[in-house]
């Protein structure tokens, strides 16, 4: 997959490109409803001869006109890539999403960004926008057009009577409802970050947990002890984490929560590594203990929930 990011305003002509199938959107989550659009872009590629693209955006525009200081991503961008990549498409284009590239007007946005990179096609979901203030929809996207493209709109997808969508996947994050990331997206929720040194704490419970900083890009689920599986050296492991204020050591609330995942059958010095972890299962709340003989009496109980979890899975 070639990977081309894009300015405002770019200097690629309509010969730079080969004939292109395009599917528009943001695709945070890449879960199943923008799986449909982009694989819907590539059956049109493959029908007419043509090459297929992806068009996403980056910063999130809410950060970029000031709604919002900053944005936690379901899938920052170089897992966005990753996972476009793997479905097959040929060309990724990224726009530096700006304040001058929002204030192009719908017309505009569709002669320089995809008649202007050789787009026969275009699809997109039934509610994607474009152009300043979001005045352009798929509506209005064949008068744009010109008769240049043809287009496709993807109606919703529910799951229930939920739409697919990274709202909904959003909310049950929050709620540490990692079960549901699999309904809505299709495969497993996973965020990647550093190991670092912690308090040791842990490992004087006969516990050792890896201290992780997360990339603060990532969405973290809601705090709470999880079955999760941690990869990391390319070995992946069966584990529990914990995400939370550590109210039982803490008197103050730190200003962000921390992650600690403890791997079955590992014993090893990992400091430094990335390490990437796939949630699973939410076990419990967050809790305060009395004394240690608690917390390790727990500890032990959320261990083997997670194997017997892992066990039957």
């Amino acid at each position: 997959m070639k990977v081309i990011e894009l300015d405002y305003p770019h200097t690629y002509k309509k010969e730079d490109f080969p004939p292109l199938s395009i599917a528009l959107g943001f695709f945070d989550g890449v879960h199943k409803g923008h799986q449909q659009v982009i694989q819907s872009a590539i059956e049109t590629a493959k029908k007419n001869g043509w090459n297929s693209a992806v068009m996403t955006f980056y910063e999130h525009p809410l950060t970029v006109l000031g709604k919002q200081k900053k944005v936690q991503y379901i899938t920052p961008l170089q897992d966005k890539i990753s996972l476009i990549d793997n479905l097959g498409v040929d060309y990724l284009f990224i726009v530096h999403f700006s304040e001058s590239f929002a204030s192009l007007l719908p017309q505009q946005f569709v002669d320089q960004y995809l008649i202007g990179l050789h787009v026969l096609h275009v699809t997109a979901g039934f509610d994607y926008s474009y152009g300043r203030l979001g005045k352009g929809s798929m509506e209005t996207m064949p008068f744009h057009s010109r008769g240049v493209f043809s287009q496709m709109i993807i109606d919703k997808i529910s799951l229930g009577d939920e739409k697919v969508s990274s709202t909904a996947i959003r909310a049950a994050l929050s709620e540490g409802k990692v079960d549901d990331f699999v309904d809505l997206a299709g495969r497993k929720y996973v965020t990647k970050g550093i190991v670092v040194h912690g308090d040791k704490r842990g490992r004087q419970l006969g516990f050792p947990t890896a201290n992780v900083e997360m990339d603060e890009d990532y969405l973290i689920p809601a705090n709470g002890v999880y079955a999760v599986k941690a990869t990391v050296h390319n070995r992946t492991f069966n584990g529990i984490c914990n995400i939370g204020f550590k109210p039982t050591f803490k008197n103050e609330r730190p200003e962000k929560p921390s992650v600690e995942v403890h791997m079955l059958q590992f014993d090893e010095m990992i400091y430094d590594e990335q390490i990437a972890i796939e949630w699973h299962t939410r076990l419990r709340s967050e809790k305060k203990f009395s004394g240690i003989d608690e917390i390790i009496a727990q500890l032990t109980q959320d261990k083997q929930n997670a194997e017997r979890y892992f066990k039957e899975m």
